[in-house]
C-alpha cells in the first residue's frame, strides 16, 4: 500500500534524515576514536625511541645532550665532564635517585652549582631529609 497522505511522507523523511544524521553521527565519532588510537600509539612508539635519551634532572622536560666532555641542556645547564656518556649518566642518575628513595619518600631536587674556582656540578639535595650529593 502506498502512503498518499503528504504528512505521513513528511514524517517518514524526517525519520529517514534522523537516522542518517545519527549513522554519520556514528561514523565521526568511531573515526575520532581511531585517530585518538592512533595518536597515543605514535606517542608510545616516539617515547620508546626517546627512550635511550635522559632526561634532564634540573628542568625534567628536555633531554641532556652527552658530547665532547660536555653535558647540557636547553634549560641552560652545562657542565664539564671528563670521560662521561650517556650511559654512564643515566647510569649515575638512576643509582643516586634509587639510593636516596630508599631512605626517603620525597623527591630530590637537582640543581647545577658552581664556586668561584670550580667548574659547574650537578647537586642532589633533598629539603626533607638534608641529604646532599655531588654527581661526579
Amino acid at each position: 500500500q502506498m502512503l498518499e497522505d503528504p504528512d505521513e511522507l513528511a514524517v517518514l523523511e524526517e525519520i529517514q534524515q534522523e537516522l542518517i544524521f545519527q549513522e554519520q553521527s556514528v561514523i565521526e565519532e568511531y573515526e575520532r576514536s581511531l585517530q585518538f588510537d592512533e595518536e597515543c600509539l605514535n606517542a608510545m612508539l616516539d617515547g620508546l625511541d626517546a627512550s635511550d635519551k635522559v632526561i634532564c634532572p634540573v628542568c625534567r622536560r628536555n633531554n641532556l645532550t652527552v658530547r665532547n666532555n660536555l653535558v647540557f641542556c636547553q634549560c641552560g645547564l652545562y657542565i664539564r665532564t671528563q670521560g662521561m656518556t650517556e650511559e654512564k649518566l643515566r647510569s649515575l642518575l638512576e643509582n643516586t635517585v634509587t639510593e636516596h628513595s630508599q631512605r626517603c619518600f620525597h623527591n630530590p631536587e637537582f640543581t647545577v652549582t658552581s664556586g668561584m674556582e670550580e667548574e659547574a656540578s650537578l647537586l642532589m639535595s633533598c629539603p626533607v631529609s638534608l641529604n646532599v650529593g655531588f654527581l661526579e
